[in-house]
């Protein structure tokens, strides 16, 4: 699993792909009825039936799946909710988050500093041990 920014990307990547089908669905499968009185509904002869764009869902079918398409995207937008509001730096001020920094170089500048020791300690016992493997003499 990602870190939080990568997570919350994910769920918004998620929400405009679910946005995308709840469209997508609701064009293929609303009834078909007319916007004005001069509007006219086009039958489509039986032989043309394969390429008709509208397949109508009954109209209990077309809502429940409406209730349940609606209820999928608000439970991923509380899901983008509930990632933002654990981002760090949002409870704290500006200069806060420099102090923060701040701190987090001063350990990172310790911390490079032990690991250069660290590295000088292993290189002078590696030496001292080829040292002592060179001046065993065998039989």
């Amino acid at each position: 699993m990602g870190d939080r920014l990568t997570q919350l990307q994910d769920a918004v990547d998620q929400l405009a792909t679910q946005f995308i089908a709840s469209i997508n669905y609701i064009n293929q499968h609303h009834s078909l009825a007319t916007l004005g009185p001069r509007d006219q509904i086009v039958v489509i002869p039986k032989q043309e039936a394969d390429q008709q764009e509208v397949e109508p869902h009954p109209d209990d079918v077309f809502q429940a799946a409406l209730v349940e398409l609606a209820q999928d995207l608000i439970t991923k937008e509380q899901q983008i909710e509930l990632l933002i509001s654990i981002l760090p730096g949002l409870d704290n001020s500006e200069q806060d988050q420099e102090r923060n920094i701040r701190e987090l170089e001063e350990e990172l500048k310790v911390a490079e500093a032990q690991r250069k020791e660290a590295i000088k300690e292993r290189e002078e016992a590696l030496a001292k041990i080829n040292s002592v493997i060179r001046s065993i003499h065998r039989p």
